[in-house]
Formats: C-alpha cells, sequence, structure tokens
C-alpha cells in the first residue's frame, strides 16, 4: 500500500486524490493547501488529516503529490527529494531551465522516484496512437502536427504568473511531440499573436501562435496553438509516415450523429480539459502507483520535464526575435 501526501487541494489536487482514494493499492494520509478550507474538504472526502506542507513531507508517506502553483514545484521537489520520498509533480518542473538543471542532480543524489505530469502521454487515443507508431504502422515518422486550441482564454491576472503561452500550455505539446518522434529536437522557429484578447499582448503574452521543430535526422513537428476555439477544448494529432498516417481526432459529448438533406452531424466535443482527460489523469497516477509497486522507474521523468522546458523557452526566445534558436 502506497501512502500519500497531496500538496494543492485544487482542482487537480482533487482529480488526483479521487484516484488515489480509489486505488486499492495507495492511501493519502495527509492533505496541505495555502486554502485552508479547501485542504480540510478534500481530507473529509478521502478520509486524511490536514497537515502542513513540512509536517507532511517529513512524515512517513511515501509518495508527495504535488499540485501546488509553478512557482512552488521545484522546492517542494527538492524538499520531498531530501527526506526520501517518492514524487508525482504536476507539470512544469519550473518556469526556468537552470533551475530544473540544479534540481535534478539533488533528485538523483537522493535516489527517489520523480515522475512529471504530463498527463497527455496516458490518453488511451494519444497512447494508442504512440503503440503504433513504434510498432511500424506507418513506417518512419516523417512529420508530426499537434493542435491544441482552449474554450476561451484565462484571465490576464493569470496569464502574468503562467511563464506565457509557449511554457505553460504549449509545453504539454512540446512532451507529446518528443513522445511521438523519439528524438530531440534540435531547431525551433515560433511566432505568435494576441488575436483572442488583446489585454494578453498587453500583459506580455500571446494567445495564438504556431511552432516549427525539427530533429537532427530531419523530422518535423508543427504544432499550433489558441487560446479561444468557438466548438469546443480541440485536441488532435497527426503523424504521417513513410508507410502511411495516423490520425487521433476529438472526443465528443456522445457518438450520437445525426443525418438529413444537409447532411451529417455529430455531437459537440468536449469542453474542458479534466473531461477531455479523465482517463488519462487516472492512468498517469496508476502509472507511478505501479512503478511505486514494482521498483521500476517512472515517466515521463525529470528529464523530459527539462527537455519539454527547453522547447519551450527556445519557442519563446523565437517568437521574440524572429529566429530561429537551436536547442542545446
Amino acid at each position: 500500500m502506497v501512502k500519500f501526501g497531496i500538496l494543492g487541494a485544487g482542482r487537480i489536487g482533487k482529480v488526483h486524490a479521487n484516484t488515489i482514494a480509489n486505488s486499492p493499492r495507495a492511501s493519502i494520509a495527509y492533505v496541505a493547501d495555502a486554502i485552508h478550507d479547501a485542504a480540510v474538504s478534500l481530507a473529509a472526502s478521502v478520509g486524511a488529516q490536514v497537515a502542513g506542507v513540512d509536517e507532511i513531507i517529513a512524515s512517513d508517506v511515501d509518495a508527495i503529490l504535488i499540485a501546488t502553483p509553478t512557482d512552488t514545484h521545484a522546492d517542494l521537489i527538492e524538499a520531498a527529494a531530501r527526506s526520501g520520498k517518492a514524487i508525482l509533480c504536476e507539470k512544469p518542473v519550473s518556469l526556468s531551465v537552470e533551475r530544473i538543471e540544479a534540481l535534478l542532480p539533488v533528485v538523483e543524489k537522493a535516489g527517489v522516484p520523480l515522475m512529471i505530469g504530463f498527463n497527455r502521454r496516458f490518453d488511451p487515443n494519444f497512447a494508442g496512437l504512440q503503440k503504433r507508431l513504434r510498432e511500424g504502422d506507418v513506417g518512419e515518422v516523417e512529420i508530426v502536427t499537434i493542435i491544441s486550441r482552449d474554450p476561451a482564454p484565462p484571465p490576464v491576472s493569470y496569464i502574468a504568473r503562467s511563464g506565457g503561452l509557449y511554457r505553460d500550455m504549449m509545453i504539454h505539446d512540446f512532451d507529446m511531440a518528443r513522445f511521438l518522434v523519439g528524438e530531440e529536437f534540435v531547431s525551433v522557429s515560433a511566432i505568435g499573436g494576441a488575436l483572442v484578447d488583446k489585454a494578453i499582448g498587453t500583459a506580455g503574452d500571446v494567445d495564438t501562435a504556431a511552432v516549427q521543430m525539427q530533429t537532427a535526422s530531419g523530422k518535423i513537428a508543427v504544432i499550433t496553438n489558441s487560446r479561444r476555439a468557438t466548438y469546443g477544448y480541440d485536441q488532435r494529432v497527426e503523424v504521417h509516415g513513410s508507410k502511411g498516417m495516423l490520425r487521433a481526432g476529438n472526443v465528443h459529448m456522445t457518438t450520437l450523429e445525426r443525418a438529413d438533406g444537409a447532411g451529417f452531424t455529430q455531437d459537440v466535443i468536449q469542453n474542458f480539459f479534466i473531461d477531455r482527460y479523465v482517463a488519462a489523469y487516472a492512468a498517469e497516477v496508476n502509472t507511478f502507483i505501479d512503478a511505486m509497486a514494482n521498483g521500476t522507474v517512472p515517466t515521463p521523468s525529470g528529464h523530459d520535464g527539462l527537455m519539454a522546458q527547453k522547447l519551450a523557452e527556445a519557442a519563446t526566445k523565437s517568437s521574440q526575435t524572429g529566429q530561429v534558436v537551436r536547442v542545446g
């Protein structure tokens, strides 16, 4: 039985806590949150106690799940690692590549597992696509196309501390591109604009962006993001290879279709990321629990978090300068 301490009782913390509470192989001992009432509510729902962050890290739990604000992740990972705890941390590790590079040796020296929450790797559609790629279904991968569009932009107050679209939103797609291609990207070219909300541009960010990346062997990834999609939460992937193409489309609310003289219509696509990735979030946590039980190394790893952040920083720099950025 894996005993967890949960740091962060917000939206994602609740999702992960429910998965753990429903697992026959895991339990939650403690919950912490800066908002005391949130911690009390979540702890009551999963049969845990409320405690302080330092108290939880120093306790007898086996694993720490970090679902706190981004700017706290790196320090909490270090503290948990030094205390000998296994760690599952929401993305990103940090908004700074240098901070991640300083952090990973601490985790390695402690000898504890560190898994980063790039949940989309665990989506049944994307995971199935990646498996078939590795089995050679479409031959050699040549170009990957990833489309991610949110239904609506977040408040500008969130934008100010998010690190920007490339580090906050597109970082999922950078990880997905690496996951699918199976090679590291060495060059990044990005363009972006504030087309959805001018206040986002005033805050120094973009809400509409496109990125092209290439590996040393020539494989290409194209990623497009938008903070607005009037038709729902748009999440699509297409991989073209030497023998064909694989594609994973959007998930609709139902499989219902209607046909008449005007053609075929389907039900709308899902509109909220937690609904779209409910199976992925559960599979992510259960994969971590499996790794704990089997003594295996969980992925995505801290290194995966570092490489995605390097691509995010390269894209940010490219968008600001108009230059192709090499990734070291």
